[in-house]
């Protein structure tokens, strides 16, 4: 276990994100919300929610189907302005003694708890042993815990029943879903686990739906800290087109075509995998979202060589526990990740002084992918 330090000590800058990697002329491989979203039935649907802008917004329909989606009381349901604003929340509503964030993940929420001032301890997980969580390094004395699952840089997915023994009373434990659905039929997901004491689901629309720009997402936590919570909220925090998109995509309709959607990433996801590593890079095996963690010799070189050749990665030395040599890539369409793989080959092969790699194998064309879907 690590000790974190102040954000200005270990240089860390927790506040970065892949969009700050992106740009014009970029092919974006460093933002994972899924390209050719939203989908036209979804934008209809906000759009026609534009008329009711002249009236205060209204949860209740949207925090219902939430709460039916996830066979949870609508008291434990709380809707947010994207799950950023949830660990905003939690970070001024609690008061924890000791508070531990396991790392690698999205650094959102230790950034929230240290601007709200608490002391922030870290739980850095192995590379060497693929990521995956140790529950027993968790301290037994934490009463609040972070992490992610499936986790975001590492896409590793964490199994239901190693989170779920953390929880306990007088703890809080907060789980990110935010990519859950990435994973064909949430196996892992503790979403609809009323019964763990203390368990926080963080969740939100901005992947798979293409809603960045929107801010729509919630959590599902007790009902007293859900009121809790809500009493620290602006009101009106969520707007109406955003309650409108949040109840429309917690329709069946709408889950069967997520449930597609993840299906067809797995192929994808795959077959990328695969490419980059017939390109020379190390790729974190056991990938379950819509993004890889792959190692590469020289990475701060091999990043700018990508963007000078027009394709956008996320840095990863901006999350605890990895560093310059680790980037995150996006699972894209298929022509699109192929032609990145091959670029990829080609500077890793100048880094090394070495003849050009193979380019690597074109993937087989995806089937039954539905209209818009791109598999990143």
């Amino acid at each position: 276990m690590a000790v974190g330090a102040e954000q200005s000590g270990d240089g860390i800058d927790l506040r970065h994100h892949g969009d700050a990697e992106t740009g014009p002329g970029l092919v974006d491989f460093a933002v994972n919300v899924r390209t050719g979203t939203p989908p036209a039935w979804l934008a209809e649907r906000i759009a026609a929610s534009l008329s009711g802008l002249a009236a205060y917004p209204d949860p209740a329909a949207a925090r219902a189907a939430v709460a039916r989606r996830h066979g949870r009381p609508v008291g434990e349901v709380l809707l947010t302005a994207g799950a950023a604003e949830a660990f905003v929340l939690l970070a001024r509503a609690l008061s924890p003694r000791r508070a531990v964030v396991v790392h690698p993940q999205f650094t959102e929420p230790e950034a929230a708890l240290r601007a709200a001032g608490h002391r922030v301890e870290r739980v850095l997980l192995d590379p060497g042993e693929g990521f995956a969580l140790d529950p027993a390094r968790v301290p037994g004395d934490a009463d609040l815990v972070v992490l992610g699952n499936p986790t975001n840089p590492t896409s590793v997915l964490h199994p239901a029943e190693a989170l779920a023994g953390l929880a306990r009373p007088g703890r809080v434990l907060v789980v990110d879903e935010a990519f859950a659905d990435c994973v064909p039929g949430e196996p892992e997901s503790l979403a609809s686990r009323g019964d763990l004491p203390g368990l926080v689901v963080v969740r939100s629309l901005t992947k798979t739906w293409g809603l960045a720009g929107l801010r729509a997402g919630y959590l599902l936590a007790p009902a007293a800290l859900v009121d809790a919570l809500a009493g620290g909220q602006p009101l009106w925090s969520v707007s109406t087109p955003a309650l409108a998109a949040t109840e429309a995509c917690c329709a069946p309709e709408a889950l069967a075509e997520a449930e597609e959607w993840a299906r067809n990433l797995a192929g994808d996801r795959d077959r990328f995998a695969a490419a980059l590593a017939r390109a020379g890079a190390r790729v974190l095996p056991g990938a379950a979202a819509s993004f890889l963690l792959v190692r590469v010799e020289g990475g701060e070189r091999i990043r700018a060589g990508l963007r000078g050749r027009g394709i956008a990665v996320r840095r990863c030395d901006t999350f605890p526990g990895l560093g310059p040599d680790w980037i995150r890539v996006a699972v894209r369409e298929p022509g699109t990740s192929l032609r990145m793989a091959r670029t990829l080959a080609e500077l890793l092969s100048t880094e090394r002084g070495s003849g050009p790699r193979q380019a690597p194998d074109p993937p087989p064309p995806a089937t039954g992918r539905s209209q818009g879907e791109q598999g990143g």
